[in-house]
C-alpha cells in the first residue's frame, strides 16, 4: 500500500520544508500539509486543529492517512511566556496523535523532540544519548513527556513512532519561529540586508545546531530505515555543527567584512544556559547510519547565497 502521509504543523519552520522534500519523494497526493492556519497557500492543504481529537480522527480517515509527521508544537521562548498554554497544545496535540495511531492502525508515526529535555545535571561538554533528562522549561518538560509516551505506545501497543532530538534549526526558507537558537537563523538575514545584529544570546553561548537540509534528511532518513534498525523508542540524539554567535559573526564576516554582532541577553539567555554545547549521537550513527553533511563554513555560503537572492527579489 502507498504510503498517504499527514504532516500536522507543515506551516512552520521544518515543517514547510519537509513538506516539499516528501513531496518531491512520494508526490503532491499522497503528502497533506495541514496546519492551525487558514491562509496557507500549499497545494493539498487542510487546516486541522491537532487538539480537536474528532477533526483529527475524521481527517484521517477520510483522506486514507497511514503516517503521521507531527510537528505542530510552542517553542521554548513563547512557552515560557504562558506556560500553562504551552503545556496544554503540546501535549493534548500529542495524545491525539498517538490515539490516532493505535485506534487507526497507521504504519508509522514521527513525533520530534529537541535538546530542550536537557537542563541540569548532566554533560553539557558531550551529552550522550542516555544523559539525565531534567529540564526546566515547560517546552522541555513537554517533549520529555512526550519521549516517554512515545515509548510507551511502542512498548503497550505496537505503534511504530520515532523521534529525533533536534538541535537549534538553521534554514534560508522560513523566518525563526520563537525558539531560544533562532538568533543564528535571524543573525543572516539581517547581515544579507547590510544591517549589523543585535543578539540576545551572549558571547561564549555555545549551542549545537543543524542546518536545515540535515534537519530534514534526518527525519526522512529515520522514518524510512527499516523497523529492525531503530532500537531507541524515546528520541536520537542528532548532531550537526555547535558554535556561539561570535563564531557566526566571524563566518558572516568572510562575506561581508563590516559586519558587526553586539550583545544584550534577554531571559532566552538563562534557557540557553541549560542545554548541551555539543551532542553525541553514535547510537545514531550505529543504528541507521545518520552522518551531518554541513559544518558552520559550509552552512554560512550556502545561507548568504540563497538570502541573497531572496533579498534582491
Amino acid at each position: 500500500m502507498d504510503n498517504k502521509i499527514l504532516i500536522i504543523g507543515a506551516g512552520g519552520q521544518i515543517g514547510t520544508e519537509l513538506t516539499e522534500a516528501l513531496r518531491q519523494i512520494y508526490g503532491v497526493e499522497q503528502v497533506i500539509a495541514s496546519d492551525i492556519r487558514e491562509n496557507i497557500e500549499l497545494p493539498n492543504y487542510l487546516r486541522v486543529d491537532v487538539t480537536d481529537r474528532t477533526a483529527l480522527f475524521d481527517c484521517i480517515r477520510a483522506n486514507g492517512v497511514t503516517q503521521i509527521y507531527h510537528l505542530a508544537a510552542i517553542l521554548s521562548a513563547r512557552g515560557e511566556q504562558n506556560p500553562l498554554w504551552a503545556w496544554d497544545i503540546n501535549m493534548s496535540g500529542l495524545i491525539n496523535v498517538l490515539e490516532a495511531g493505535r485506534e487507526l492502525k497507521l504504519d508509522r508515526v514521527f513525533v520530534p523532540s529537541t535538546i530542550a529535555v536537557f537542563g541540569i545535571e548532566y554533560d553539557r561538554e558531550n551529552t550522550g544519548q542516555f544523559a539525565p533528562l531534567i529540564p526546566e522549561t515547560v517546552y522541555g518538560i513537554s517533549k520529555v513527556a512526550g519521549e516517554s509516551w512515545c515509548n510507551y505506545y511502542f512498548k503497550n501497543y505496537g505503534l511504530d513512532v520515532r523521534s529525533v532530538r533536534y538541535p537549534g534549526i538553521i534554514g534560508y526558507k522560513s523566518m525563526p519561529g520563537g525558539g531560544t537558537t533562532d538568533y543564528a537563523v535571524d543573525i543572516y538575514h539581517q547581515a544579507v540586508q547590510g544591517f549589523n545584529f543585535v543578539s540576545f544570546l551572549n558571547k561564549g553561548t555555545i549551542l549545537p545546531m543543524m542546518y536545515m537540509d540535515d534537519a530534514i534528511r534526518a527525519t526522512i532518513e529515520l522514518m524510512q530505515a527499516p523497523v529492525e534498525k531503530i532500537k531507541i523508542r524515546t528520541s536520537y540524539n542528532i548532531a550537526g555543527c555547535s558554535f556561539a554567535p561570535e563564531d557566526v559573526t566571524r563566518a558572516i564576516q568572510k562575506f561581508y567584512p563590516h559586519f558587526q554582532t553586539t550583545y544584550a541577553p534577554d531571559f532566552r539567555q538563562a534557557i540557553a544556559d541549560l542545554w548541551p554545547k555539543r551532542i553525541d549521537d553514535l547510537r545514531a550513527r550505529e543504528d541507521w547510519n545518520w552522518h551531518a553533511k554541513y559544518d558552520l563554513e559550509l552552512m554560512t555560503a550556502d545561507m548568504i547565497k540563497h538570502l541573497a537572492i531572496k533579498y534582491q527579489h
